[in-house]
């Protein structure tokens, strides 16, 4: 679980069809950028900027998870993907020519998986089930955090939950999608929150560890993440109709030689 959990750390009735334009209009890429497949027999993996912010670092990570982080949208809606784009895992080391803002390196990401992956792909949006993310009524309980790009993984697993800092809306909708992943409902951010926060999560696992009858330990008292995001976090997370986004692969492939 936690395993998961920390590669996942280390880390939006007619059809509507947005084509994107890829980002490489922005002139935004890698100086340097290696691309291999990762040894079998590794079991941990994790990505994230460099510390200094002139690159990127993935290691055993497989490609559906990273236009998953790249494009904030959960892997279950990523449509038209062969099957290598979960099973295959690979480690990317990329370098830039100076240090860049996180949304920077991400725009370079996304057009290192254009050009070396072939990554083309269109959007469509259709209503279906979500959870709305917005303000509870008794008010907003995390701490704003202006400070600078300190480009670490905004959300890490921590004794007893999970610690934020520097932690956007997107990117929170982006994390409980994927703690919510057996509902297969998106979490939309309707807060009309900007910035960044810190808080500190801690709430019961959806699909706890099996077994904990049988071996004596003590029950889990931690709230339901419905509760423990009103109480700890002063949000609310709401089942609703709205508009589903799915990501449509129209062409990709396994990168093209470093």
């Amino acid at each position: 679980m936690s395993r998961r959990l920390s590669l996942l750390l280390v880390l939006f009735a007619a059809v509507r069809v947005i084509c994107f334009a890829q980002d490489s209009a922005a002139g935004l890429n890698f100086e340097i950028a290696s691309i291999r497949r990762s040894n079998e027999a590794s079991l941990n993996g994790g990505i994230k900027p460099l510390p200094n912010g002139n690159g990127y670092l993935a290691q055993n990570i497989p490609v559906k998870l990273m236009i998953s982080l790249m494009y904030r949208i959960p892997m279950r809606q990523i449509k038209g993907d062969p099957e290598w784009l979960s099973s295959d895992r690979y480690d990317v080391e990329a370098k830039a020519d100076k240090a860049y803002s996180v949304e920077e390196l991400h725009t370079m990401y996304k057009n290192l998986l254009a050009d070396r992956f072939g990554l083309k792909f269109h959007t469509e949006s259709k209503p279906g089930n979500i959870y709305s993310l917005t303000v509870d009524p008794s008010g907003l309980k995390m701490k704003p955090n202006g400070t600078a790009d300190d480009f670490k993984i905004p959300l890490n697993f921590v004794s007893g939950g999970f610690q934020g800092i520097r932690v956007s809306m997107p990117y929170l909708c982006w994390f409980l999608g994927q703690q919510l992943q057996d509902d297969e409902r998106p979490v939309v951010d309707q807060t009309g929150l900007h910035g960044n926060f810190d808080f500190l999560l801690s709430f019961k696992p959806l699909n706890p560890p099996a077994g904990r009858e049988e071996t004596g330990a003590p029950p889990d008292d931690r709230p339901s993440i419905y509760d423990a995001l009103r109480v700890q976090l002063g949000l609310k997370l709401q089942p609703t109709r709205g508009p589903v986004e799915y990501f449509v692969i129209d062409n990709i492939q396994k990168p093209s030689a470093n």
